[in-house]
């Protein structure tokens, strides 16, 4: 049976309608018509669902929307600013180049943030080892790596 969910989403309020074991992406896809998270593999396995729950990453494809409810939700529309100014992580995909198809690239966006606020100086091997819960067949790691690095102050 549908229920009222309050979410906060890219730091505005709504009310969805579910029952509140729908997996969060249905409802940022569906009803929020929001496109940055994708459906990849619905095992939590590939990242391309990914969002921040209260700015750590989390997959979306198979987390009950009734535990989101309790977190600040962003996704990756969430990541420009008032202004309509991308991430500073989006910008450096951008100038690196760090992206083919893009298919996994919200998830990839989305680990990268979480992973520079935990921690704002990563080595090579901690953005690697952060990233490789999300898969990309287009092989553009170093690229990925590159960006990450470029946001290190």
């Amino acid at each position: 049976m549908n229920t009222a969910i309050q979410l906060n989403v890219n730091g505005k309020e709504h009310t969805v309608e579910a029952t509140p074991d729908t997996p969060l992406l249905y409802i940022l896809r569906n009803q929020l018509e929001l496109n940055g998270p994708k459906f990849g593999c619905g095992l939590q396995q590939c990242g391309a669902c990914m969002v921040l729950l209260d700015g750590r990453s989390s997959p979306s494809c198979q987390l009950p929307v009734g535990l989101a409810a309790k977190s600040k939700i962003t996704t990756l529309e969430g990541l420009v600013d008032k202004n309509g100014r991308l991430h500073k992580i989006q910008e450096a995909f951008v100038k690196e180049q760090a992206a083919q198809c893009g298919y996994c690239l919200n998830g990839i966006i989305m680990a990268s943030v979480a992973l520079l606020n935990e921690n704002p100086s990563p080595n090579d091997d901690e953005i690697k080892e952060k990233l490789k819960q999300n898969i990309c067949r287009c092989g553009i790691h170093s690229r990925v790596v590159r960006a990450v690095k470029a946001c290190i102050e």
